[in-house]
């Protein structure tokens, strides 16, 4: 019959049979509970994170493989801010909190769906993620870091 891929995003560590993956998998004949605790295995690391999965399904043998995404820039940006959430408001009712910058090339790094051809460019758009977020990084307002980045201010920190 051929391939059926489901996609989820699941925080990690807490999947479960519930609306999403129940009845997607119970008329192909699929064990809910061994297709959650795979995804449960797989993605533990992201403990307190959503994280994309796709569960792909061999119709004809009735097998499963888990694939795994990197969480959202935001997720990681809350992650290493320390926050439950973002700003709700941006920048307008001032900052939400504060990443540092080895935290955003650490990101840009993880992340391989960011369209960037350089790790500045990469870390640029993480920070424009912050941005949206209503967070400052390395204590100054998102815009302000990028534009040092562009002048070379801080070389160092993509190696150069």
């Amino acid at each position: 019959m051929g391939e059926k891929v489901i996609k989820l995003m699941v925080e990690g560590g807490k999947a479960s049979g519930g609306p999403l993956l129940g009845p997607a998998l119970g008329p192909l004949g699929i064990n809910v509970q061994e297709v959650v605790s795979a995804i449960n295995e797989q993605t533990k690391a992201f403990a307190g994170l959503n994280v994309p999965v796709n569960v792909v399904i061999d119709t004809a043998s009735k097998g499963f493989t888990i694939e795994v995404g990197t969480p959202p820039t935001s997720q990681l940006l809350k992650q290493r801010a320390g926050l439950e959430k973002g700003h709700g408001k941006a920048w307008r009712e001032g900052s939400a909190g504060n990443v540092a910058l080895k935290d955003v090339v650490e990101i840009a790094k993880s992340k391989t769906n960011i369209k960037g051809l350089s790790l500045k460019a990469k870390a640029k758009e993480v920070i424009g993620t912050a941005l949206s977020m209503g967070l400052t990084v390395e204590g100054k307002h998102p815009r302000e870091l990028q534009r040092e980045i562009d002048e070379g201010k801080h070389n160092s920190a993509f190696g150069a």
